[in-house]
Formats: structure tokens, C-alpha cells, sequence
């Protein structure tokens, strides 16, 4: 009991926010990580790791059977469900994977900007170990493990100026990282013709082309990111 009653404490518990210059160089950082190949790659499955999640948490709100997410080494990632193979219920689930890092970033940048970036962490923690027993892959299941050992690290042996930190260059990796990821997106569909990317896959669903759905992730994710931007007070509204 004492041990839960701490852990509320510490995920309720405001924190001061950052110094203008430390909160720069975090998203410099992040910047840099996204930009950087042999760093990104490593990145990388954290935002693989979202993606797959929002397809599943899209999937059972849409009354689809969650049949198991993998993950692999390449970064790709399979989310399984069963139900109708059309209908908006399956077009709802295509279209949530790449928005759904910069949806999670923005709702991150929500609770940073109001101090709780403990809470944060801890609500990572929570839906790693949601997603954790959906993984039915080995690598999914290190991939996510050690991602959440890692947010545990920080959670609980962390200064608060290093969760502080820490919190907000996963927000900013999350918000960028979706940004790449649709652009790779379309640079792979540029140079192979039918593919089954999420994209691809909506076009045929909807007869509408797959360029006219990697817009809807690239213009859903700039929205993410002005929004967290403000939030955050980067940028003034």
C-alpha cells in the first residue's frame, strides 16, 4: 500500500517546468536523433511500438478482435485483427498508425505543460504494459520490455530535473519522429508500386489514393506538433 501510495504521489506531483535553454536543447536533441540515421534506426522502434499500439487500441474500439501485434528487428511492425475486411471499422484502424505517435506526443506535451511529467512517465509505463501482452513475437517482446525498463529507470531513480528532461525529449520524439515516418512512408511508395503500407491499403478500401492518405498523416502530425509547440510555449498562438 505504501509502495502504490508513492507512486501516486510521485505521478501527481507538479513540477516546475524546464529553463527555456534546457527545454531548446531537449528538442534539439530529439531533433537531432530523428535526423541522425544511425541513431534513428535505433529510435525508431520506439515510434514503431506506438504506431502498432494504435492500430490495436483503434481496433477494439471499433469492435475488431485483437488477434496479437509483432514487431521486427527491420522496425516494421504487424498488428493482427479479425473482423470485416471493409467498412469503416478496418479504415479507421489503417488510418491509426502513423498519427498515432504525434497524437500521443501532443497529449504528452498536455501533461507537460501542466507539470506532470512523472505522470507521464508512468502513464507510458501503464500502456507498455497494456500493449506487452499483445506482443507475440520475441523482438516485440524485448523491444517493448526494454523500452519500458528503460522509462521505469528514469521514473523511479531520475532527478526531477532529469525526468523533466527526459519526458520531454520522448514528447519531442514522438511529435518529429511521426513526422519522419510518413515522409519515409512516401518516399518507399514513390519507388515500389503496390505495397501493402497502411496508405496503400486504405486506397483500396476507399478508391481514393494513397498520396491523398499520407497527406492526412503528414497534415494530422504538423497539427500535433503546432499544437504541442503552443502548449509547451515554443510558439505564442
Amino acid at each position: 500500500m505504501d509502495l502504490l501510495l508513492d507512486i501516486w504521489q510521485r505521478m501527481t506531483t507538479s513540477h516546475a517546468a524546464l529553463a527555456p535553454l534546457t527545454a531548446w536543447l531537449t528538442v534539439a536533441a530529439a531533433a537531432a536523433i530523428v535526423l541522425f540515421p544511425p541513431v534513428w534506426r535505433i529510435a525508431r522502434h520506439a515510434i514503431t511500438i506506438v504506431h502498432e499500439g494504435g492500430h490495436g487500441v483503434v481496433a477494439v474500439l471499433c469492435g475488431r478482435r485483437l488477434g496479437g501485434i509483432r514487431m521486427h528487428s527491420d522496425t516494421s511492425g504487424l498488428t493482427v485483427s479479425r473482423g470485416r475486411p471493409s467498412g469503416p471499422g478496418m479504415i479507421f484502424t489503417l488510418l491509426a498508425g502513423y498519427p498515432a505517435p504525434a497524437l500521443l506526443g501532443c497529449g504528452a506535451a498536455w501533461l507537460l505543460s501542466r507539470g506532470f511529467d512523472v505522470g507521464l512517465l508512468w502513464a507510458l509505463l501503464a500502456a507498455l504494459a497494456l500493449l506487452l501482452v499483445q506482443i507475440r513475437n520475441w523482438f516485440g517482446l524485448w523491444s517493448v520490455a526494454v523500452t519500458g525498463a528503460v522509462v521505469f529507470g528514469v521514473s523511479w531513480f531520475g532527478t526531477p530535473q532529469m525526468q523533466g528532461v527526459f519526458a520531454l525529449l520522448v514528447t519531442a520524439l514522438l511529435l518529429l519522429g511521426a513526422l519522419r515516418t510518413s515522409l519515409e512512408l512516401q518516399q518507399s511508395r514513390s519507388r515500389t508500386a503496390g505495397l501493402s503500407s497502411d496508405a496503400d491499403q486504405l486506397a483500396r478500401l476507399t478508391h481514393i489514393p494513397g498520396l491523398f492518405w499520407v497527406a492526412v498523416f503528414l497534415g494530422i502530425q504538423l497539427g500535433c506538433v503546432a499544437l504541442a509547440a503552443i502548449l509547451l510555449r515554443f510558439l505564442q498562438a
